[in-house]
């Protein structure tokens, strides 16, 4: 993945404020070349640094208002075959690796706390996890967010 310069931070700020923003517009506000726009986007898209359309989704409005973080301990000796599992639960939206006390963090959403208990019943069902501890979220106080960072690196860019 290469690195955004200002003209990629520019398109990708853009993007956020309106998402269906087509790459005509995009051109026209930006002044920009509709050839390097679409290049660019492109681009982003093949290496990875423009996410799918679905994590902009509230997992709210698919009948999900509950999230809880679900911590492990795994055997590192059956990752393959507990990741196979995990991505099998589709309630769980998120999984990153830790250093520290923890191995992974798992991130579900749900319908009700009966069914983050049963996510959690799944989870530790899958191979290789030997122990696993649940927080409930309560209450997003600071959004999942990327903007400031768009306009941080522009502005040192």
């Amino acid at each position: 993945m290469t690195a955004l310069d200002a003209t990629d931070r520019r398109i990708l700020a853009a993007l956020d404020d309106d998402p269906r923003a087509s790459v005509q517009l995009l051109a026209l506000t930006l002044g920009l070349a509709r050839g390097t726009v679409h290049a660019r986007l492109d681009r982003m898209g093949r290496e990875g640094v423009l996410r799918k359309n679905s994590v902009r989704l509230s997992p709210a409005a698919l009948g999900y208002p509950m999230r809880a973080l679900v911590t492990a301990e795994v055997d590192q000796d059956q990752f393959d075959q507990m990741m196979a599992d995990m991505a099998g639960i589709a309630e769980v939206i998120e999984c990153v690796g830790l250093a520290g006390e923890n191995d992974l963090m798992i991130q579900i959403v749900a319908r009700d706390a009966d069914h983050v208990y049963d996510i959690t019943k799944r989870i530790k069902g899958c191979r290789g996890i030997n122990r696993t501890a649940t927080s409930i979220v309560l209450r997003e106080l600071l959004e999942y967010r990327f903007e400031h960072l768009l306009h941080e690196g522009a502005s040192r860019g």
